[in-house]
């Protein structure tokens, strides 16, 4: 740890980082034409907050781990997540212009380009991981592909697409973020726990679990809040959509609150941790208070 060392700081340093891994991680990739490379680092680099690359490099931070461990099962993480937002964005789905502030990766490349620029990043997510000096690098590739596929962040996205216009109870919207946005966090966060010593997996799956419910409930109060150019992306598409959200089934003020829990919640699973956990409590206080 570093505990001199402001949360911004220690959050610019690491997006720093992983800026660098990724761009390591696709320069030249082998024997691929030039446009599909270009589109697959439009669609990565530059842009984002990589919270699930710093939640990997906290809970890191948490098992002792050298964060140089760390860069790959967080540049892999960013891949995927990456990957699902060209695919998110396509006219087949939620049919988007703009994602982190620029014209998204189908609007730039086109529509079959992004597509095969989704499906690279993905297969080069679990390259990364192959090929990084992990402690079991077939456990880690299990683990994401577990986070990433039919029961986890694909399977979300395709209860968010059968629910377009239909009704939804609480427990079945928080099902669904549980798997759209909350598995690839877990999933981040297990990866870097993963890169050093043991540590207590349930009390990090209930921390990771509060946490991402917790951003999905803001990402929802702030497509009502906020505006086009503070998000980086469309403001009230999900209104636009008829998707149900948090502020839909339970008002602004309520889906505020809801937020508010689910940190004092996550911050409660890493209690016994001390002072270890001091990256992954700022994590958490930085996405439920976000204002972009």
């Amino acid at each position: 740890m570093e505990p001199d060392l402001a949360f911004a700081v220690w959050t610019g340093e690491r997006q720093q980082r992983i800026e660098h891994v990724l761009d390591r991680s696709l320069a030249g990739v082998a024997g691929a034409p030039r446009a599909l490379v270009e589109a697959m680092r439009y669609a990565v680099l530059g842009g984002g907050k990589r919270v699930r690359p710093l939640l990997a490099y906290a809970a890191g931070e948490l098992a002792d781990a050298d964060p140089a461990i760390v860069d790959a099962p967080a540049a892999a993480v960013e891949m995927i997540h990456a990957y699902s937002l060209v695919h998110d964005d396509l006219p087949c789905m939620d049919d988007d212009v703009l994602r982190r502030g620029k014209p998204t990766c189908h609007v730039a490349f086109g529509e079959a380009m992004a597509l095969l620029a989704g499906d690279a990043l993905q297969a080069q997510a679990f390259a990364v991981l192959q090929s990084a000096p992990l402690p079991d690098p077939r456990a880690a590739s299990l683990l994401l592909a577990e986070a990433a596929g039919a029961s986890g962040m694909a399977g979300g996205q395709a209860i968010d697409l059968l629910h377009v216009g239909k009704a939804m109870s609480t427990a079945e919207l928080e099902n669904m973020h549980l798997r759209k946005t909350g598995a690839l966090i877990r999933g981040a966060i297990r990866l870097g726990a993963a890169c050093g010593n043991p540590v207590d997996a349930a009390a990090l799956d209930r921390y990771a679990r509060a946490t991402g419910l917790a951003f999905q409930v803001v990402d929802d109060v702030l497509d009502v809040e906020g505006s086009s150019a503070s998000l980086g992306k469309t403001a009230g598409k999900d209104a636009a959509q008829n998707k149900p959200t948090y502020v839909t089934l339970l008002g602004l003020a309520e889906a505020k609150r809801h937020a508010e829990s689910l940190r004092e919640e996550a911050r409660g699973a890493l209690a016994a941790f001390g002072p270890r956990a001091r990256r992954l409590m700022e994590i958490t206080d930085w996405i439920a208070r976000r204002s972009a």
